[in-house]
């Protein structure tokens, strides 16, 4: 959409607000509002000013003066406020005009500009699955002397007793029991639905929804997959999209991995391929899950990395709350077809020759999808230049349900990092696959690593409500 277009847009549609909006380090994202007799075709060429010392990550307080260029593609008439309102994703550029290397944004486009220039392919196509939950409460609080959460849910199989003011009428979901009930069991229909006509309004493709494994509302609305950043702009506007309406509903969504101990957390399984023009490179008929050479190479790349990687993709500590054996979680570092217990699946039902891809399943919603897609894409494209075979490298592909092997059988398989420090020791090792092309700078890496040090001191320090259980009487 061309400047022109934008400007049409607003006057067209009655646009009282035009709202700038970009992404921190952890893939929040942030925005300043100006009226849009403010706009104008000057405003697409100088940007929108803002403090950069304010954001967590990005600059100190001597050097805090930031811009927003605004990317006119990204553009969306906001379905919730009362005033209309236009929203546009904006890049982050200093104040002489160069590109910000610690805009996750940013970093998502030079990604893609490198795997032009590697000769491989033109184009990487990503597509996350987003799991969430949608509470009808959730409280919690960590002071000097007092450390609790409580999250509540009216289908909750905690709640199978409850005493409530019109009676209980049942049909609570089981732990483990939440996939795909149809009402009244499955009590999150019309919201979710509610949520997806939302999202078609703005610009989303959306393929299907439905209610994930875990009590107590676990979801799950997949849209369309599409280039690495605009698949990363359009994961930011379904969050806010579902944030929005659970509210509106009287309800709260999180994308936390794990909010609820003892059953399924939630993932951001991504699906991935490479395409030269029209033409599909992962697929090869009649090869293991008809993946070519070039898509096993892809695979040997994010397997090689891994650990590093998934300090990126899986960056906080509740991250790995969730990837623990026994919950669907993908803890295993191999590939498969078909196989849930694997870190790599390899869909194969219903799969034409453009639809061929690889699934990484250990993401989860916590990773900044561009920072994300980004190191993956890297992760792969140095799978392919160093031509790394995952069999040969002992990565699978596993066909068996890896959770049923014995000690000895398991005893070859790599897992992931136990904790977010694990997984960030593996990243100060294993880094320079990120530097390719200057996609990620060493600056940003080292900066990256220091602020989620923070996350994890923060929480090691602090005492967990569970050490009373253990210990207060010792």
């Amino acid at each position: 959409m061309s400047v022109q277009n934008v400007l049409n847009t607003i006057k067209e549609n009655s646009i009282m607000f035009v709202d700038f909006r970009f992404v921190d380090l952890s893939g929040h994202a942030h925005h300043i509002t100006l009226p849009a007799t403010e706009v104008d075709a000057d405003t697409f060429v100088n940007g929108v000013a803002f403090d950069g010392s304010s954001i967590a990550g990005f600059r100190g307080i001597e050097e805090s003066d930031m811009v927003m260029m605004p990317d006119t593609e990204s553009s969306f008439i906001d379905p919730f406020t009362d005033h209309p309102t236009l929203n546009i994703m904006c890049n982050i550029h200093t104040p002489d005009g160069e590109r910000y290397e610690r805009d996750p944004r940013s970093i998502a486009q030079k990604a893609e500009e490198y795997l032009q220039t590697t000769g491989i392919g033109t184009q990487a196509f990503f597509a996350p699955e987003s799991e969430f939950f949608i509470f009808d409460d959730v409280r919690y609080e960590s002071k000097m002397n007092t450390s609790f959460y409580s999250v509540d849910s009216d289908e909750a199989a905690w709640n199978t007793a409850r005493k409530e003011d019109n009676g209980n009428l049942g049909y609570k979901i089981g732990v483990k029991g939440g996939y795909v009930p149809v009402a009244p069991v499955d009590a999150q229909q019309d919201i979710r639905s509610e949520m997806v006509r939302i999202m078609q309004e703005t610009g989303l493709r959306v393929e299907r929804h439905h209610h994930e494994v875990a009590t107590a509302g676990q979801a799950e609305i997949n849209f369309r997959f599409d280039t690495l950043t605009k698949t990363a702009d359009n994961l930011l506007k379904y969050k806010y999209i579902i944030n929005n309406v659970a509210r509106q509903w009287g309800k709260v969504a999180t994308f936390m991995p794990k909010p609820l101990f003892g059953d399924n957390g939630s993932g951001m399984h991504v699906h991935s391929s490479i395409f030269n023009g029209d033409s599909p490179l992962f697929y090869e008929k009649g090869a293991y899950a008809n993946l070519s050479q070039l898509a096993l190479n892809y695979i040997g790349g994010i397997l090689h990395h891994a650990p590093a990687l998934i300090a990126i993709t899986n960056p906080s500590t509740n991250s790995f709350k969730r990837l623990v054996p026994g919950y669907e979680a993908p803890v295993n570092l191999v590939f498969s077809k078909g196989n849930r217990s694997a870190a790599i699946r390899i869909p194969v039902a219903a799969v034409t020759p453009k639809g061929c891809r690889i699934e990484f399943r250990t993401p989860d919603s916590t990773a900044n999808p561009y920072l994300a897609f980004a190191a993956m894409l890297l992760a792969g494209l140095d799978g392919i230049k160093r031509k790394l075979d995952p069999v040969a490298l002992g990565y699978g592909p596993f066909d068996k349900n890896i959770y049923d092997l014995s000690d000895e059988d398991k005893k070859e398989i790599r897992s992931v990092p136990g904790t977010l420090d694990e997984a960030l020791d593996a990243l100060e090792a294993d880094s320079e696959f990120l530097t390719e092309g200057g996609v990620f700078t060493q600056d940003f890496i080292d900066n990256f690593i220091a602020l989620k040090r923070s996350e994890a001191k923060a929480v090691a320090i602090r005492i967990h409500p569970h050490e009373f259980s253990l210990y207060f009487d010792c």
